[in-house]
């Protein structure tokens, strides 16, 4: 069985003491993090490299891409009150290490995929139901049907299911793929590697029918494509990074995913290059790329992993790295560009807040903001974190 392929590896395995109100302090701005609950590595999960949805009262739910029953990864639900449930935990052949975040449909099932297990050990697409039971709909054969998800899913209206496989395809550079409810699996593009983008790492997201997307190498210089799906299967690059290269300053290497807004600019981020840690950018419809914000690498946070949420035009994000304490940040870029670090992980108690957030967040409706860390908490394991802000 193989081990999660995650893009940066970068773990501290130290003992932490748990600290559960952490103010930020020094140049920041005055936001609080709350660590709502602290992975033990045990039957609970551990080291949840995605993100969380949250549902009408208040439980949130993610993945752990180890720990369980198992030592494969959970599917998780945490309650208001702290209770943690594994609602899941992956055997392997029913998929192992879920790198991906949930989506959940109306009826409250949830579906995901595992970057590996599942029949031929290259990954699944799973329906966990409201009793508890695991469904797999694909296992993926490492062949032309894909390779490797390691991003969430979307769904339409009608239950079909679309995401990204990071390898394999006819070309073994990457495919977008659909699902249908009753578990048939299309490849709707296959990447060639070349001009066109390779290893698609994030999810997707769809407007007026397009699907929208980026890739980690593959472009004019292999450093990165923002690209479109049309329903047809015609594929158009919108942007391939680093086009004055060696002048990367607009970024390169864009691990995360996209949002839109109503008039059709999508914004992102790159884990690397700018300022020297990565970028957030803005992509118009006509194709003009605007970097927002540059990370030097330094206090203002460095390598984001993920993809932004969005309110009232401000931009909300994390950085792997960086911060006052070089262990990832929670940030926010305001309409104007000026960047603010809400807050600094491992900024007391040797990380018992949490540190290097791979995840991006998500929002309720005070504007309190909800993530992951892949690493630290009371018991090095990882941690589901809450910033209220000032």
């Amino acid at each position: 069985m193989s081990k999660p392929m995650l893009r940066i590896s970068n773990k501290f395995g130290c003992g932490l003491a748990l600290a559960l109100l952490i103010p930020v302090g020094g140049a920041h701005a005055k936001s609080t993090e709350t660590v709502l609950y602290s992975f033990t590595g045990g039957a609970d999960g551990s080291n949840p490299f995605a993100g969380l949805i949250k549902d009408a009262s208040g439980n949130l739910y993610g993945t752990t891409v180890e720990g369980g029953a198992h030592g494969l990864g959970t599917v998780f639900k945490l309650a208001p009150d702290g209770t943690e449930t594994a609602l899941w935990s992956f055997t392997g052949a029913d998929g192992s290490y879920p790198e991906g975040g949930l989506i959940m449909d109306t009826s409250g099932n949830l579906y995901g995929t595992t970057s590996s297990g599942g029949a031929d050990g290259d990954g699944t697409v799973f329906e966990v139901a409201l009793n508890g039971a695991e469904t797999v709909l694909h296992s993926f054969t490492g062949g032309s049907d894909g390779k490797g998800p390691q991003a969430g899913l979307i769904m339409d209206k009608k239950g079909k299911l679309y995401g990204t496989t990071l390898f394999g395809g006819t070309n073994g550079d990457g495919t977008v793929f659909k699902v249908a409810p009753g578990g048939a699996e299309t490849v709707l593009y296959s990447f060639t590697g070349k001009a066109d983008g390779s290893l698609p790492g994030a999810g997707l997201i769809r407007r007026n029918g397009n699907f929208y997307g980026t890739t980690e190498g593959g472009g004019a210089e292999n450093l990165g494509t923002v690209f479109k799906l049309s329903p047809d299967g015609t594929e158009t690059v919108l942007y391939s990074f680093c086009p004055n290269y060696p002048d990367c300053s607009d970024g390169v290497l864009p691990v995360g995913g996209l949002i839109a807004d109503s008039a059709g600019n999508l914004f992102g981020t790159t884990s690397a290059d700018g300022g020297g840690g990565g970028t957030v950018f803005k992509l118009a419809p006509d194709g003009t790329e605007t970097t927002l914000w540059s990370f030097t690498g330094g206090a203002d946070g460095s390598e984001p992993q993920a993809g932004l949420v969005r309110e009232n035009g401000n931009l909300y994000g994390t950085t792997l790295l960086g911060g006052a304490n070089g262990l990832g940040t929670v940030f926010k870029v305001a309409r104007d560009g000026t960047e603010t670090v809400l807050y600094s992980f491992d900024s007391v108690a040797n990380g018992a807040d949490g540190f290097e957030p791979y995840a991006g967040l998500i929002k309720d409706e005070s504007g309190n903001l909800y993530g992951t860390t892949y690493a630290g908490g009371a018991d090095a394991n990882g941690v589901v974190f809450k910033i209220t802000k000032r």
